[in-house]
């Protein structure tokens, strides 16, 4: 595995992250949240040109980050779009159209929590996976707060009250946790 070490840890990488999914070639993958495209490109190029990711932010120039960084790197499978995942149906996609949803980071920043795991639910095919990647709660250098991060513990309970259950967890880096579920 790629060393991505400082001098406080060694952090995520998406690339390690992604070598230990079964992300099939041709999969639809929507990543929620997906600030600059840290997993967004990664993806889309692990889904090769027949699948999809959709780059899902509230942000305009994240999502103007990540068309720059696909269109710099060539790749042509990535749809960014403009959306508030605190709504209702709030990716506007259809439901049961994505293999994968990448839930990275996004959750301890929301107080809508239980929404945006409905909606991923709701936009997964039966037997579709979600990674789900928090800040973990020890004291770090980097990251937000920690009273404001998410038990691990926690996070798997609403994500099994949404229906889904949990497959495995992921070596995700010194400072988060990281887990796979199935619808």
């Amino acid at each position: 595995m790629e060393e991505n070490q400082n001098e406080v840890g060694k952090f995520l990488d998406p690339k390690e992250i992604i070598a230990q999914l079964d992300v099939a070639v041709g999969s639809v993958v929507v990543d929620f949240g997906s600030g600059p495209g840290y997993f967004s490109i990664p993806f889309a190029k692990a889904v090769g040109e027949d699948g999809k990711v959709f780059s899902l932010d509230i942000l305009p120039q994240a999502l103007e980050t990540v068309a720059g960084k696909a269109k710099n790197s060539g790749i042509t499978n990535i749809t960014t779009k403009r959306v508030n995942l605190e709504k209702e149906n709030g990716t506007k996609l259809e439901a049961d159209s994505a293999d994968w949803v990448i839930l990275k980071d996004v959750l301890f920043q929301n107080q809508k929590k239980e929404i945006i795991i409905a909606e991923a639910y709701r936009i997964l095919k039966k037997g579709g996976k979600a990674i789900v990647i928090e800040w973990n709660q020890k004291e770090s250098l980097v990251g937000p707060a920690v009273e404001i991060r998410i038990a691990q513990s926690a996070l798997e309970k609403m994500f099994i009250d949404q229906n889904f259950s949990i497959e495995k967890n992921i070596e995700s880096g010194d400072f988060h946790y990281a887990f796979v579920v199935v619808k």
